[in-house]
This record gives C-alpha cells, sequence and structure tokens, in this order.
C-alpha cells in the first residue's frame, strides 16, 4: 500500500486522547481525523490543548490530517453568528494542529420544507466560510451527511460547483442511509472529492466494516485512486461509543447492526483490520 494514508477518526477507541494515540499505533496509522479530545470536541479546545495535543501526536510519529469539526450541522435558520465565531476559532486550532483540513456540513433543514427553499441560504453561509479561510492554507471539506442539505450526492454537487474552493468528503454509508447509489454519486461528484471516509453500511442503515456492504467501497476505492487520490479516514460506528449520540441530528441514528464488539478499541482495530485487508485485494 505505498504512499497511501490511512488515517482514523480514533475518538472512536476512546475519548481520551493518550489512548487514542495507542490505538493508532496499534493499528499502524498515520494519524488522526481529530474530533473529540478528552471528552470535548475539537472545535471548543483551547488553543494551548491544541498545542499539547499536536506536541504528544508527534512524539509518537502521527499527524492530523483534517480537524473533523461540526461546522454546518446547526439549523439553517440558526442566528449564523454564532457558527461564524465557532469557525474563527476552529481555524486556529486548525493551524495549532498544523492539519491540512477542516471537515463542515452544510446545515439542517427544516423536514417539512424542501431542500431547494434554502440553497441559496446554504450556498452563501458556506461561501462566507470559505472566504474567511483562503489563504489559511487550510482546505474546506464537505462532508455528505444525513439530514443536512448535502445529504444527496446532487446537492453536494450544488455545493461543490457553486463554491469550488470547497472539496468533498465522500462517505458511502451516508449516502446508503439517504438511498443514494453511491456509485453514481462517485460519478456525480468524484472530481471534486479530496478524501475518503471508510464506512460501510447495510441499505437498512446497518453500519458494517468495509467491504461487507452496499457501500460498493472496492470499486469506489479503486475510481478514487485512479483520480490520483491516497488518502482515508477509517469512520468504524461499529459499536457505541461514548459521544455518537451527539454527532447526528435528532431522529438521525446510525443503526448499529450484527457487526458489534465487546470494546470500542475491539470494533476500532476490526474496523482498521477490515480496511486493511480490503486494500491488499486491490
Amino acid at each position: 500500500m505505498k504512499d497511501i494514508k490511512i488515517y482514523a477518526f480514533a475518538d472512536e477507541a476512546s475519548p481520551k486522547i493518550d489512548a487514542q494515540i495507542d490505538a493508532m499505533k496499534r493499528n499502524v496509522l498515520d494519524g488522526i481525523e481529530i474530533r473529540n479530545v478528552d471528552g470535548t470536541n475539537v472545535s471548543e479546545i483551547t488553543f494551548e490543548k491544541a498545542a499539547e495535543v499536536r506536541k504528544k501526536l508527534e512524539a509518537n510519529g502521527l499527524s492530523v490530517w483534517s480537524v473533523g469539526s461540526p461546522l454546518g450541522k446547526t439549523d439553517i435558520d440558526d442566528d449564523f453568528s454564532s457558527d461564524v465565531e465557532k469557525f474563527k476559532h476552529t481555524l486556529e486550532v486548525a493551524h495549532i494542529l498544523n492539519a491540512e483540513n477542516i471537515r463542515i456540513f452544510s446545515f439542517y433543514i427544516p423536514k417539512e420544507k424542501a431542500p431547494s427553499e434554502f440553497k441559496n441560504k446554504v450556498i452563501y453561509r458556506l461561501g462566507q466560510f470559505a472566504e474567511m479561510a483562503s489563504g489559511s492554507g487550510i482546505t474546506l471539506c464537505h462532508e455528505n451527511e444525513k439530514g443536512i442539505y448535502g445529504d444527496t450526492p446532487e446537492r453536494c454537487f450544488d455545493i461543490l460547483q457553486a463554491v469550488p474552493k470547497i472539496k468533498g468528503v465522500f462517505d458511502p454509508a451516508n449516502f446508503i442511509q439517504c438511498g443514494a447509489d453511491t456509485l453514481k454519486a462517485w460519478n456525480m461528484i468524484g472530481k471534486h472529492i479530496k478524501y475518503m471516509h471508510i464506512k460501510d453500511s447495510l441499505t437498512d442503515g446497518s453500519v458494517v466494516p468495509a467491504g461487507k456492504g452496499n457501500g460498493k467501497i472496492k470499486e469506489l476505492v479503486k475510481m478514487y485512486m485512479r483520480n490520483g487520490g491516497n488518502v482515508f479516514t477509517v469512520e468504524p460506528h461499529l459499536a457505541v461509543f461514548e459521544g455518537l449520540s451527539r454527532l447526528e441530528c435528532e431522529g438521525e441514528k446510525s443503526v448499529v447492526g450484527k457487526y458489534s464488539y465487546k470494546s470500542d478499541d475491539e470494533a476500532f482495530d476490526a474496523a482498521c483490520a477490515e480496511f486493511k485487508a480490503l486494500m491488499e485485494e486491490i
């Protein structure tokens, strides 16, 4: 797997950064897509804490690939000023961590209304984020997520076309859980994708190890690598880990199916092992 970089949401192994480091080293990963640090979301940690985390990671030969922020996981009708302030803080945290990317979302849309009603508002807000990040050396990467404006391939395309400074994070499981075919989604937005989340799902929404579901992970990885892509973030979701319930909108819950494990560490290790085994077949 020469030149391939594999990162992970290591908070799925443990909420504690020291245990996250142990999990990454145990699985011989390149580093982390950092999301929760010692019980605090990365967008809310202090600058001093960020410097401490970077020092610990680098001492163990690890790096931060992306800041897995919750930016854009707010209601589209909420006051935007609080998002702006959180974005400014998160951008500085990303600098301190020496991260290359910040993962973002495109706002929760009222279920009783048509998403098209909010397109311009979403594009405006994401455009503001992009302008604030301009010149920073940090790329904003939009993830398709259940319940937000950009949950379908078509609306992800809207965003990536309208705000070209923003790139995409491709999450196969999230597309399946929204009823989309992952290969058709890739054909629509693949050229805009900077990296992939490795998370697979069955059509009932159950999250399963890479290659065990309907995500067509192997085919997606091949297409991504043909485009020159080489970076992946493992996102297990194979066992209910501390903080999972806070990551999803009310009523938008992941289903934990038959692939469940005795501990978060065991689930994390299994997810990493399954993806590496899949990569050996490519």
